[in-house]
C-alpha cells in the first residue's frame, strides 16, 4: 500500500512539474514584468515603445486581436499588424475580419496593416516579415494564444533572421481556449501536445536545412 502511495505521489509531482514547464515554456511573456506599459521609455528595452503590434489568426482569433487592441491602447506602438487568409475562400480574410474588430473598438483604420494570405504559422511569419521589412520596423510586439506564442516566436525569429529586427512576446492574457487552468480539460491538453510536436517538427526542419 505504502508503495502505491509513494508512486502515486511521484506521478503527480512529475505530472505538476510537466503542467508548469509547459506554461511557461508555450507562453514566454516579456512583457509582464512592465509596470507602465508602453507609455513611458522605461530603461528596460523590453519595456519599452515598440514600432507594431503583430496579432495572428487561428484558435479563438477574437482573443487575439483583442489582445493587440489592448496593447494598442495602452500605448505600445502606432501600427497594429494583422495577419490570416480566409477560412473560407468565399469569405473575407482572416484579417480583415481582424481588422474590423480592431476598428470597431477604435483602433484607426490608418493604424492598421494586413496579410490576408497567409494560411499558417510559416506563411504568417514570412509575409508579415515582409511588411515588417517594407516599413524598416525594427522592433515589435508579437501576439498570438499562448500555447501558440512560443511556436510563433521560434517562426518569426526565423523569417526575420538577419533583419536585426526585435521581437518581443506577449500572448492573449484572455483566451478562453488556454487558461492557466489548461490542464484540467482535454482540449487543454490536445492544444499542449500538439504545440509541442510542432515545435519539435520545427527544429526537426531546421536541422535538416541547416544540414
Amino acid at each position: 500500500m505504502k508503495k502505491f502511495f509513494f508512486d502515486t505521489l511521484i506521478i503527480l509531482i512529475a505530472l505538476a512539474i510537466f503542467v508548469v514547464a509547459c506554461t511557461f515554456f508555450l507562453a514566454p511573456n516579456d512583457i509582464a514584468d512592465c509596470s507602465t506599459p508602453g507609455i513611458y521609455q522605461s530603461s528596460i528595452s523590453k519595456c519599452q515603445k515598440v514600432d507594431a503590434i503583430i496579432s495572428i489568426s487561428g484558435g479563438n482569433t477574437a482573443a487575439r486581436t483583442n489582445e493587440a487592441v489592448r496593447l494598442y491602447q495602452q500605448g505600445w506602438a502606432e501600427k497594429v499588424i494583422f495577419s490570416g487568409a480566409a477560412a473560407d475562400v468565399s469569405s473575407p480574410s482572416n484579417a480583415n475580419v481582424m481588422k474590423s474588430q480592431a476598428i470597431e473598438q477604435g483602433v484607426p483604420a490608418a493604424n492598421i496593416l494586413i496579410d490576408e494570405d497567409a494560411k499558417n504559422t510559416n506563411q504568417n511569419a514570412e509575409l508579415t516579415a515582409k511588411i515588417i521589412t517594407d516599413n524598416k520596423f525594427k522592433k515589435i510586439i508579437l501576439t498570438t494564444s499562448g500555447y501558440h506564442q512560443r511556436r510563433a516566436y521560434l517562426e518569426f525569429s526565423r523569417a526575420l533572421y538577419g533583419t536585426g529586427v526585435e521581437i518581443i512576446n506577449a500572448p492573449a492574457q484572455n483566451d478562453p481556449q488556454w487558461t492557466n487552468f489548461w490542464w484540467l480539460s482535454l482540449r487543454g491538453w490536445q492544444l499542449t501536445l500538439s504545440e509541442l510536436g510542432g515545435i519539435i517538427i520545427f527544429f526537426v526542419e531546421q536541422g535538416a536545412n541547416n544540414g
